[in-house]
């Protein structure tokens, strides 16, 4: 929220007649704060860092785990960042004095912001983190490609960067999880490219016979998103920052969710599948229960999920059919899904009784739970009945986020912790801390999902109900002031969710300080007066 401000800030002093000359001061202005403050915050980076990142361990030289630690760090603090704008959004719709007036601060402004910023900020950093370390450690051998490797990290964290510019000033497509503007598209899919080959390379390079089943997923992730990214954003540039979609109407429509859902189905689900593969696996230290159920699960969703984007277009001009076939394999869809979710609890037979005393075990089981819950909720809501009642309200919000923090939060949050641990070889700071997270994790989770379900009913039941004069008996204005006590009920759990991150960034700097103060007592010199 830096940046908007600054934003503001220039425009109060450099307020022209002249428009023209208004927008190249206020451009111009807005270059000063970027660069300024991103060599602030490298310079920051690079002090903090120099001598913890570096801090590696003799068996770790076999493994690129460098560039492994920066994406971890990268996503642990987009997690504090892109849930921060969350809550402060959340209160603007509780609390609407809170967007000041300015335009970069207003919810239209700051929502698609907040999107980028957990999805393919933290979300990104973190899929690749996991990605490259379990890679690595699966295949026995190191990344193919160590330039390209930071050539994805530095390009990746540019891109969010430009996003972090560009949205607060209203530069967007329009596209939900889409918006950015066509040179910043061009920019994500050769990264996305590079992420991709250096993955694949890395497997093609392999010592082992066998491509263990995480490796699956986020390849049908990789392959899958770099189809849905292209083809969605297929546009004719008519500026530097305006651009129209080669498809209009009801195909623009119809491709956009096809991206929008699948945004949802391989990103942050197929993706983050693979982190729990390996890392329930690992964390546990018991094998998969079913390695033949975990093949079956992702033959499923790879051919599954592709097709159920029209489910979120019912009761609009899609050709009715089409509606039908989404929410059918929607409905499908729980089998396999289910059985995933029961696959990784059961990792867990025999061995129940670690949940006592492993936190960041508990982080990943339980977001197996949300998960569960999650794909079981999301077929329901594609059926046209229920769908009636649900479409544009707030328990699709409901839907989205008991996803998006039960399920993907949780579980990166658990795979973050194990790679804190391992990357650096030493123990978490704090367990404690561990476990209040955890805690408020969930607990900021369970509050907003009620406050979006409860809400989100009212909100479709008082949309269709009519008087005895067949009139509708509430105005959109009266619904939307009954919807007040929810927004500040749900502004509250985003808040505890948003603490916890804090603390995980907390106990996660003080871990690598305490690695790097252990590396120094172990390689210090011994002086001639210690000695003696």
């Amino acid at each position: 929220m830096t940046y908007p401000l600054l934003f503001r800030l220039s425009l109060c002093f450099h307020f022209a007649s002249d428009d023209r000359l208004n927008f190249l001061v206020y451009i111009k202005d807005c270059l000063y704060c970027v660069i300024f403050t991103e060599i602030g915050l490298l310079l920051a980076a690079f002090l903090f860092f120099r001598g913890d990142v570096l801090v590696q361990a003799s068996h770790d030289q076999k493994y690129n785990f460098e560039i492994i630690k920066w994406f971890t760090v990268a996503a642990i603090v987009y997690l504090v960042l892109g849930t921060g704008i969350g809550v402060y959004i959340a209160a603007e719709l509780a609390w609407p004095v809170l967007n000041f007036d300015i335009a970069e601060l207003t919810f239209g402004r700051l929502r698609p912001l907040h999107t980028n910023t957990v999805l393919f900020a933290f979300g990104g950093n973190a899929l690749m983190a996991t990605s490259y370390y379990s890679v690595q450690r699966t295949c026995g051998t190191r990344l193919w490609s160590d330039r390209l490797s930071w050539f994805v990290f530095i390009g990746w964290n540019l891109i969010i960067l430009a996003a972090i510019i560009t949205l607060p000033l209203g530069l967007t497509q329009g596209k939900e999880y889409a918006e950015l503007e066509w040179p910043i598209d061009i920019a994500i899919a050769i990264v996305w490219v590079s992420y991709t080959l250096n993955f694949v390379m890395t497997i093609a390079n392999r010592t082992t016979k066998h491509i263990y089943v995480s490796n699956w997923f986020f390849l049908s992730m990789m392959i899958m998103i770099t189809i849905l990214h292209v083809v969605n954003s297929l546009a004719v540039p008519v500026s530097l920052f305006n651009s129209y979609s080669v498809f209009s109407g009801v195909q623009d429509a119809m491709i956009q969710w096809w991206w929008g859902h699948n945004a949802v189905g391989f990103y942050m689900t197929a993706g983050f599948l693979g982190i729990m593969y390996y890392f329930v696996p690992k964390q546990s230290g018991r094998p998969v229960f079913s390695y033949r159920l975990s093949v079956i699960h992702f033959w499923a969703l790879t051919f599954g999920y592709v097709w159920l984007g029209a489910h979120h277009l019912q009761y609009t001009a899609l050709p009715d059919w089409t509606g039908s076939v989404g929410a059918a394999i929607s409905l499908a869809m729980i089998i396999p899904s289910w059985g995933g979710a029961i696959n990784g609890m059961m990792t867990l037979s025999g061995a129940w009784d670690k949940l006592r005393t492993d936190y960041v075990l508990r982080f990943l089981i339980v977001s197996l739970a949300f998960y569960a819950m999650s794909t079981f909720e999301g077929p329901v809501m594609s059926a046209k009945t229920v769908n009636a009642l649900s479409h544009y309200t707030d328990w699709t919000i409901g839907h989205v986020h008991s996803g998006a923090l039960g399920w993907v939060a949780m579980v990166a949050a658990g795979a973050l912790y194990h790679l804190v641990m391992k990357l650096w070889n030493t123990r978490m700071y704090s367990a404690a801390l561990v476990n209040a997270h955890f805690w408020m994790a969930t607990v900021g989770t369970v509050i907003y999902i009620i406050a979006m379900w409860v809400s989100g009913i009212m909100q479709g039941l008082m949309w269709r109900d009519y008087n005895e004069f067949g009139t509708l008996t509430y105005t959109f204005a009266e619904s939307v002031a009954a919807m007040h006590p929810y927004y500040a009920m749900r502004a509250v759990g985003g808040l505890i969710f948003w603490m916890g991150g804090v603390l995980m960034l907390y106990n996660v700097i003080m871990t690598i300080r305490q690695a790097s103060a252990v590396n120094s007592t172990h390689t210090a010199p011994v002086t001639a007066q210690e000695a003696g």
